[in-house]
């Protein structure tokens, strides 16, 4: 017993005279300590006065089954679109659309949108397993194509709707608005340009999701009809790594996929997660349907995009730190840690668009990057391990 404390007490004194003798060592031997950091520059991005568009086109939707029309078609009449026609075979579903846009002609058929040879581009938010269908008669008809994600739900369908783009040269888009639609990936895709973090090598997105099952229609919770969640909200992910890591080619490392909440409909995927790579980076995906109630938006989504001098991370539609509304962005790199509020910064993707319409270009996005992102959460489903769960 008296050896034991012996020990102790020279083991403390040991310890206490390491302590004393580190404390008279430089900091910087140790790194900056976590109560000795410079000051976070806070950076408010002003909007900038933007010229009217530059060019025009008429468009019209095919399909509004999903909320994010809205956003689709807000994004095309803001690039230079003129609203013409909407078909739905819901009728119930017009009375929110007309009443949003009161001047839009209601057709009676899908026919007679695809046979107004003055229509250059028709989106559409129907029902995913029918979104590829109708890009195809809309590409046959001789219009572009935009279409909510996924686009596309089987291999099948993603082999008909190459073949057929490739036949007509239309443009098929894939409205992935988790870049395209929200400022910080804007922001993002701007400091990754201009070298900010060095060479990208990595990216870890987070996608959680609010359920509300009562909310949803009943072809939410048929992958037949959805595609499963690797597929729809993995496909967001998917085209994000291929941006900012600028891959042109990759492949599926792992995937997953689980039922771990929703008993009462066996089929449906409440959670999954895939790693994918490219010759020259990585990329981990988590998705799920687990956004609880007390947080105050449908999900804290997130991503982290790693470089060879840096990283930033997006938290693109709340700070649970406390900062108020969307769109924060971080940046730390060699020189300084910064805070971006992206509230204001332009989208850019309706524009480019309408301009990729009249001009033939790939400004908005090239058609081998909208195909890849597909094909990579297409992949990634096929071939996902079912958890037991």
């Amino acid at each position: 017993m008296g050896s034991n404390r012996r020990n102790f007490l020279k083991q403390s004194f040991a310890s206490g005279s390491a302590l004393a003798a580190a404390s008279m060592l430089p900091t910087e031997m140790f790194g900056r300590s976590r109560n000795n950091t410079n000051a976070i520059e806070e950076i408010i991005i002003q909007p900038g006065k933007r010229p009217a568009p530059k060019e025009s086109i008429r468009f019209s939707v095919i399909g509004i089954n999903h909320g994010h029309i809205y956003g689709m078609v807000d994004s095309i009449i803001q690039g230079g679109g003129s609203l013409v026609a909407v078909y739905s075979k819901e009728l119930d579903l017009l009375t929110a659309f007309t009443k949003r846009y009161p001047n839009v002609k209601v057709a009676k058929s899908e026919s007679e949108i695809l046979e107004d040879n003055s229509i250059q581009l028709v989106a559409s938010a129907a029902i995913p397993v029918d979104r590829a269908p109708i890009g195809i008669r809309v590409m046959k008809s001789g219009k572009d194509y935009m279409t909510d994600k996924p686009g596309i739900l089987t291999f099948d369908q993603f082999k008909e709707v190459k073949k057929v783009q490739k036949e007509t040269k239309r443009i098929y888009s894939i409205v992935y608005s988790e870049r395209l639609g929200n400022r910080a990936s804007v922001q993002a895709g701007e400091l990754v340009q201009a070298g900010a973090i060095g060479k990208v090598v990595q990216t870890l997105g987070i996608g959680p999701h609010r359920m509300r099952p009562a909310t949803r229609p009943d072809w939410f919770f048929d992958p037949e009809k959805a595609g499963g969640i690797l597929c729809d909200i993995g496909s967001h992910q998917c085209d994000q790594f291929l941006f900012y890591t600028g891959s042109k080619q990759a492949e599926v490392s792992f995937s997953q996929i689980g039922n771990f909440n929703n008993p009462s409909y066996p089929k449906y995927n409440d959670f999954g997660d895939m790693a994918v790579r490219s010759p020259h980076a990585t990329g981990y995906i988590r998705i799920d349907w687990f956004t609880p109630e007390g947080l105050d938006t449908w999900g804290d989504g997130r991503m982290f995009i790693l470089g060879t001098e840096g990283y930033i991370e997006m938290r693109k539609y709340i700070d649970i730190t406390g900062r108020k509304g969307e769109n924060h962005l971080f940046l730390v790199n060699q020189k300084e840690t910064k805070y971006y509020d992206c509230s204001q910064v332009y989208m850019p993707y309706g524009e480019q668009l309408v301009s990729d319409i009249v001009n033939r270009t790939e400004t908005a996005m090239s058609q081998d990057h909208c195909f890849l992102a597909t094909e990579l959460a297409l992949a990634a489903q096929k071939k996902a391990f079912k958890l037991n769960v």
